[in-house]
């Protein structure tokens, strides 16, 4: 009898519980933020949504869903999350506070940022999504690149082989290289002389000297014109003795000739025309 009692109190515990719902109507949530004007009320949906958010959060940690409801999980808490930015704008417009500059920041279960790209956020099982987790690999990064001065550090004598016979090795590495290379060529003399190919003599190109461009041949002239010849050329000790084959002039003509060539070239600057002519015509009077 008392379980019955127990469970006829329990039914008609509902049947009142319900009675009392049904008085009580619910309120639903406007579709835009837009449509409404109470900051208490926007205040209250912004809550109601992070509430459903988080709902959503936990259940997306369970990877046995499946990729399908995963991935249906992670566009609707992705929804909401436009959603509540829509409210916390409105809320601003009403007044109140600006959560998007003060509130706290979505963070995954090992207190890291949650991974997005563009806008679209991953959470919980999502992150391992095939495709998902390619695009969040980030790159090994590549060794900063060494400066000009940074490898001149490193750059000594040894950079440019000034001290590889310091070692010891190449010294003589050479010298025998040196014997070897002396013993072939003496080996290939000695055959060639076996075989008649070498003479003993001397060509004549190498008897004769070499013909002195340069030399003077001597002059059957007087000795007048050797004198002179000897004060045009100024020599000196140890010099070689040249002769110019062009008349070459004195001192006094290039004076002459450099004033005659300024007195022009004043005369032209400073004289007229007519004065010119009349010139002219007084020289060409006086016979001149």
């Amino acid at each position: 009898m008392a379980r019955n009692s127990e469970k006829a109190m329990t039914t008609l515990a509902r049947f009142r519980a319900s009675q009392l719902g049904e008085a009580v109507v619910k309120e639903r949530r406007p579709f835009l933020a837009s449509e409404e004007n109470s900051l208490r009320k926007a205040e209250k949906w912004r809550r109601q949504i992070i509430g459903e958010i988080s709902r959503k959060v936990s259940q997306i940690q369970n990877a046995g869903l499946g990729e399908f409801k995963i991935r249906d999980l992670n566009d609707e808490i992705n929804k909401l999350l436009r959603e509540k930015g829509h409210w916390e704008t409105r809320i601003v417009e009403l007044g109140g506070p600006d959560y998007q500059k003060v509130g706290p920041k979505m963070l995954d279960s090992e207190g890291k940022e949650v991974p997005g790209n563009r806008g679209y956020k991953y959470f919980g099982a999502a992150k391992d999504l095939p495709g998902v987790r390619e695009l969040f690999e980030q790159e090994p990064t590549l060794p900063p690149r060494k400066t000009r001065a940074e490898m001149m550090k490193l750059i000594d004598a040894d950079y440019y082989g000034y001290r590889d016979e310091d070692d010891g090795v190449l010294v003589p590495l050479e010298m025998e290289h040196e014997k070897e290379i002396i013993a072939a060529a003496v080996e290939e003399w000695k055959h060639k002389k076996e075989a008649g190919l070498l003479t003993d003599e001397i060509p004549e190109s190498q008897e004769k000297e070499e013909e002195d461009i340069y030399a003077i041949a001597p002059d059957s002239g007087s000795d007048e014109e050797s004198d002179e010849n000897d004060k045009e050329m100024d020599t000196t000790e140890g010099q070689e003795r040249y002769v110019a084959h062009v008349p070459v002039p004195s001192q006094k003509e290039v004076e002459e000739a450099l004033l005659k060539r300024k007195k022009m070239e004043l005369f032209e600057k400073y004289a007229s025309e007519n004065l010119m002519k009349q010139g002219q015509e007084a020289k060409a009077l006086m016979g001149l």
